[in-house]
């Protein structure tokens, strides 16, 4: 899917309507193109650990749902043949957050790569890395999901 025909909208209403908990957390869609997506975690105290910072789950899910918006940005148009699918997922906390958060997801590959590789026929894998920032620019945490484009049986 080329940058300009990625709907912004349309991808971020697509993850609030089908990842229930994107909209529970209160998940915003500060940027998004077809080789880097943006998610922000709002500080909301319901969602604080017990040190009073955002929740390792809910940090967890910022950045998987910012890997899952980049899949769809970038391979949306893939959709009618392949379900993407997450496969493992590995996250590392640094530093206490505290405040709002930013995920910043990037694809591990060029995309034409993967397409190429669901061409062939074969089940493709590729990483996307996820870097979590507070709003001073502070990496509290890092995380990669492995995704697959799962091909439609016939």
């Amino acid at each position: 899917m080329s940058e300009s025909t990625i709907d912004f909208d349309a991808v971020a209403e697509g993850l609030r309507a089908s990842v229930p908990f994107v909209r529970t957390l209160g998940l915003e869609f500060v940027e998004l193109a077809a080789d880097r997506a943006v998610l922000r975690l709002p500080d909301e105290p319901a969602h604080h650990n017990h040190i009073g910072g955002p929740h390792a789950g809910a940090m967890f899910t910022l950045a998987e749902s910012a890997s899952g918006a980049i899949v769809i940005a970038a391979f949306g148009d893939q959709l009618a043949r392949a379900t993407p699918l997450a496969v493992d997922s590995t996250i590392r906390y640094l530093k206490v957050a505290r405040g709002p958060v930013l995920a910043e997801a990037r694809l591990g590959r060029p995309a034409a790569e993967v397409i190429a590789e669901l061409d062939a026929g074969t089940r493709p894998e590729f990483v996307v890395a996820i870097t979590i920032r507070d709003e001073a620019g502070v990496t509290t945490a890092e995380m990669t999901v492995t995704w697959t484009l799962r091909p439609h049986r016939a």
